[in-house]
């Protein structure tokens, strides 16, 4: 939708009341600096999508006389969260106050208000609507829930997925999977060996944070892996099974579990898919899963450079070459790999990161990014990793069309796909599911 100006900048009176600033162009942020954005980068903000008041922090928009950038002193700064499908482009530009609380792990896309209507800086990377706000019915989610829990009375992983990932958490894909649909989640370790900073189910408590959501408590057998799955792969449409989760550590800490269970799960049915969503820290375990016929990886990274993904990762016993091998290795077995790419404007989008994804990408044979919004301060985690120069950068948008060009077999999105997409028609439409 072409715009005739800018965006207004947004700021909040701290009572949760938005207001626009019509003094003000929005602009964005990429690393530490601010940005006029190009005006085909603002969309209107999707369906699901939220605002967020920003504490302690002042907004940063361009004068609409003078064209100066300067301060919004009638309030705090907004920024959006984009739901997901979509990628961010830029975070929400603000100073921050020298006492400002670190802002909790949510992604903090800038955002602007045109024409009474709210955008954000994003773009749509997936048609697959698995995760539309619009598709899911409070109903049959909580009377499936019900079933479950009642149909699986000794399986804690089911109770867990119910009563804690579904039911408190409101997590769409224990959502979906109380629906009967799509993929389903198996959380399987407890345990981690890596100490990201931006955790999202664990967080020391000398930490200036807290983590959204409890881990995983205890660790599941076979069988009760086994007893859910089997069914879900049997009867959902386009089904995934994941171990990996949110809500958990790392699942290639279990591996000998996740091993037997496959085994067992394709003595029942070879329907479906079997996905892990990994660190990809144990080549030699993900090549034991690959034997028993795990179909695809998704491998978490928050950049293709080693320093960088170290710096945040803090892993115990491996290294970023292991993740880099993990993915060869479920590629040497023909199946099939993404990574789960935290994109961070002015850090993902730099001429060294491009560089060294290309080096990535040709390096294992990647099949797939999977452009996720990192949920976090930017200040902090920039911060923490030390970085006060973010070197050249060209734009998110830039960097995702330099990338199509040059590896058009690669897919973009932002979910694991189905069997049936990766070994048909890639483009099927999702609209009709």
């Amino acid at each position: 939708m072409a715009l005739d100006h800018s965006p207004y900048l947004l700021y909040s009176d701290g009572n949760g009341n938005i207001f626009e600033d019509t003094t003000l162009y929005a602009v964005g942020r990429e690393g530490w600096d601010a940005f006029p954005v190009p005006e085909e980068d603002w969309i209107l903000l999707p369906d699901g999508g939220n605002l967020y008041e920003l504490p302690g922090r002042k907004g940063i928009g361009i004068d609409v006389e003078t064209g100066e950038m300067r301060l919004c002193e009638k309030g705090w700064a907004v920024a959006a969260f984009v739901p997901p499908a979509h990628t961010s482009l830029y975070f929400a530009a603000f100073e921050s106050e020298p006492d400002a609380e670190t802002l909790p792990l949510f992604c903090y896309t800038a955002a602007g208000w045109h024409n009474n209507q709210f955008y954000v800086t994003a773009v749509r990377i997936e048609d697959d609507i698995r995760q539309e706000c619009k598709g899911y019915d409070d109903e049959k989610i909580e009377s499936g829930a019900e079933s479950l829990v009642k149909n699986y009375p000794h399986n804690r992983l089911v109770k867990h997925l119910m009563e804690n990932c579904c039911q408190t958490y409101n997590c769409p894909a224990a959502r979906n999977f109380a629906m009967g649909r799509w993929e389903c989640p198996i959380p399987i370790s407890p345990a981690c060996n890596a100490n990201c900073i931006g955790c999202i189910s664990f967080q020391p408590q000398e930490e200036t944070i807290q983590s959204p959501q409890d881990r995983l408590t205890f660790k599941p057998t076979a069988e009760e892996v086994v007893e859910f799955t089997v069914p879900h792969l049997e009867t959902a449409p386009y089904p995934i099974v994941s171990f990996g989760q949110g809500c958990e550590g790392e699942p290639l800490l279990m591996w000998e579990t996740m091993r037997e269970a496959i085994i067992e799960i394709r003595k029942h049915t070879k329907k479906g898919s079997i996905n892990i969503n990994s660190n990809g820290s144990n080549p030699a375990a993900v090549k034991a899963l690959c034997e028993v016929g795990l179909d695809s990886i998704r491998v978490s990274t928050n950049s293709a450079r080693k320093h960088i993904y170290e710096a945040y990762y803090r892993p115990n016993n491996y290294s970023f070459e292991d993740i880099v091998e993990s993915l060869k290795v479920m590629n040497s077995f023909g199946g099939w790999t993404s990574i789960n790419y935290f994109v961070f404007p002015g850090m993902t989008d730099s001429v060294e990161e491009y560089e060294a994804l290309r080096k990535l990408i040709k390096e294992t044979g990647l099949k797939m990014i999977q452009w996720r919004n990192f949920n976090i301060d930017p200040d902090w985690y920039l911060g923490k990793l030390g970085v006060t120069e973010t070197g050249e950068i060209m734009g998110v948008k830039q960097l995702q069309e330099l990338i199509r060009e040059e590896f058009p077999d690669l897919k973009f999105g932002y979910f694991n796909p189905p069997i049936e997409r990766i070994k048909g028609n890639y483009q099927e439409d999702f609209a009709h599911w």
